[in-house]
């Protein structure tokens, strides 16, 4: 077989022929369908956070305070469903409905530990959960304390 020569393809398409089988075979755009799908997902994830967050109002905590508690609890939520494998599923249906909340944020943090997890614990869970959470922590962090030097320096 390795002294056997290959014969040329003998197919010849001219370029209007090309076109035509391409856009034949091009699946057609789901703008509408996607668009729809991230709003309807997106609205489900915050109305369960306002939900949460009228929740911890009712037993006694300021708006602000209820806001903080509702926005940890989306966050171990998004946490909890990445790791029991159903915020993935979320994210195919709903597509960016399921990245723009905060609970975006908290599967963008837990899906590469996951990922890694047969490598163990520190080796695997532990260097891959701050590969997106590092950056953005270290320049949140950086830049609260600029704008608080410098608000301390304009007062």
């Amino acid at each position: 077989m390795a002294n056997q020569t290959l014969r040329p393809p003998t197919i010849s398409i001219s370029p209007e022929q090309y076109k035509t089988l391409s856009q034949k075979y091009t699946p057609k755009p789901t703008v509408a369908k996607n668009m729809l799908r991230a709003f309807f997902v997106g609205g489900i994830i915050c109305a369960i956070g306002q939900v949460i967050i009228n929740l911890f109002s009712s037993f006694g905590l300021t708006r602000v305070e209820s806001s903080n508690a509702a926005t940890a609890t989306m966050i171990f939520l998004g946490a909890l469903l990445t790791g029991l494998g159903v915020y993935d599923e979320i994210g195919k249906f709903g597509g960016a409905g399921s990245i723009v909340p905060v609970t975006g944020f908290a599967n963008s943090i837990v899906s590469p530990a996951m990922e890694f997890k047969r490598e163990g614990y520190v080796q695997g869970v532990g260097a891959r959960l701050f590969t997106v959470a590092g950056p953005v922590l270290v320049y949140g962090i950086a830049a609260s304390i600029v704008i608080g030097v410098i608000t301390y320096f304009v007062r």
